[in-house]
């Protein structure tokens, strides 16, 4: 049985997902910066299929320029 999930609920997985694997890391307010940041650069791509996936990709990236010195 495929479940299709709205773009919405499937960036609210994302960003649970980057809590709970850099929870860590950042706190949870600046992964959600990071999701959105990476969301808002994806506005205008008209085929929204892979959206979720490539703002992961995004905001880990963002993530990681950001990362807390050691």
């Amino acid at each position: 049985m495929l479940i299709e999930l709205d773009e919405d609920t499937a960036i609210r997985h994302v960003t649970d997902h980057l809590t709970v694997s850099h929870g860590a890391s950042h706190t949870p307010d600046a992964i959600e910066a990071a999701v959105a940041a990476a969301r808002a650069t994806l506005e205008t791509v008209p085929v929204r299929s892979y959206v979720p996936v490539l703002v992961e990709r995004r905001a880990l990236r963002i993530l990681s320029d950001h990362a807390p010195s050691a």
